[in-house]
């Protein structure tokens, strides 16, 4: 079978963050050390091999490349300080650039200073079409959507969503072939059949509740501090209460929608703290504040070697992330004040621009690893021999 070597692919991969991967001679350390090596035992250093020798299309196409927790084992480990962990993440960051057809998350990677203009542009945007023309109301009591039309957050709420799952579904179409076509995996090895179907539905579980939601591997495998740090502080946790936070929110949100729609509850209107909804909201928020708090504190300190580097783009998630959810609960501390404080108005506008913008550039950031992760460890789960390991540790 003839192989295609792009040439470029390796100055391509410095540009989102490899460090000096031509340093690496291939000497197996790092898969002699990576936690995860027990299942692939050519893990990392194919994915590094196909870099160093130009195969663009088996890169893309492994799905090998979304099992890294980037635990920073490997690099502790490797000779030559090729910071193969490192290699892994700017990887991962030119898979998601090449996914995506608008060529947005590229710009968002390989040009920061323009990837941060265009994030502060987009919040501005948002702001100033939703606040023009409106003025802040007068009275005892936050009216926010006298300032603020419901209707007209919600047309744009709706319209980031549509674009958001246009693209995100575009990118995992493009992911998805490729990692299928590499693995000889198509719609009959998915649904020919009962038993393909119930195969099918087990890998899902694994790779989404288990593995994704449920953080196993990351906590058992890949967890390389757990001896010496508290658990507060552990990777696996902060990585998952940002997640788990994340994703709270926007369910919360879309049931508040969903709720208003059918005439049971005004958008906005206070309710107790015990209100389902609000008490999903607020559960996620705190997770999605300390997560993101923590990891902010952790990057900025470079507390172990996963976090020695920082991609720009990083910053600008974990900002967004922050933001959306500090502002969220200064928004609901004014609501519920006795007097009606005019800088509430501000906050929330402030707040619906960051949480617009933070949903629209989740296909083209770090945060699309909740989609592209998922279905790389669909693949995983799926391909596994009955006698292999699975997902837990144990065996079929």
């Amino acid at each position: 079978m003839s192989v295609i070597v792009d040439h470029t692919l390796l100055p391509a991969l410095k540009q989102y963050g490899a460090f000096d991967i031509g340093a690496c001679f291939n000497c197996g350390n790092c898969t002699a050390g990576c936690p995860l090596s027990k299942d692939d035992t050519t893990f990392p250093r194919k994915i590094i091999r196909y870099a160093q020798v130009g195969m663009r299309d088996s890169l893309l196409s492994s799905k090998e490349l979304w099992t890294c927790y980037a635990c920073g084992e490997c690099s502790e480990t490797c000779p030559r300080q090729a910071e193969p962990s490192e290699f892994m993440a700017a990887a991962r960051r030119y898979a998601i650039g090449s996914y995506d057809r608008t060529g947005l998350a590229r710009t968002m990677y390989t040009r920061p200073v323009l990837g941060t203009m265009i994030a502060v542009f987009l919040a501005a945007f948002f702001a100033i079409f939703m606040a023009a023309g409106h003025a802040i109301p007068s009275g005892g009591s936050l009216d926010l959507f006298a300032f603020v039309p419901e209707d007209l957050i919600h047309t744009i709420g709706i319209v980031v969503m549509v674009l958001v799952a246009l693209a995100g579904v575009a990118g995992l179409v493009t992911m998805a072939r490729q990692v299928g076509r590499s693995e000889g995996v198509g719609w009959r090895t998915v649904f020919g059949s009962r038993a393909a179907v119930g195969r099918s539905i087990r890998a899902l579980w694994e790779s989404i509740g288990v593995e994704s939601l449920g953080q196993r591997r990351y906590r058992e495998d890949c967890d390389a501090d757990k001896a010496t740090v508290p658990l507060y502080r552990r990777r696996w946790l902060l990585h998952a209460l940002t997640m788990w936070g994340f994703l709270g929110l926007l369910a919360a949100t879309i049931l508040d929608y969903g709720l208003a729609l059918v005439g049971i509850k005004a958008t906005g209107t206070p309710v107790p703290i015990w209100y389902p909804v609000r008490l999903l909201g607020t559960i996620a928020g705190l997770m999605l504040v300390y997560g993101a708090s923590m990891l902010i504190v952790e990057r900025y300190r470079k507390a172990s070697r996963s976090v020695a580097h920082s991609a720009p783009a990083d910053w600008t998630l974990l900002a967004l992330l922050w933001i959306t959810g500090v502002t969220g609960f200064t928004l609901e501390l004014a609501l519920y004040l006795p007097q009606a404080p005019a800088w509430g108005y501000w906050v929330f506008l402030f707040h619906v621009a960051v949480a617009m913008e933070l949903v629209l550039l989740a296909p083209f950031m770090k945060l699309a690893h909740v989609i592209y992760r998922p279905v790389a460890l669909f693949f995983y789960a799926l391909g596994r021999a009955p006698d292999q390991p699975d997902l837990q540790g144990g065996t079929r």
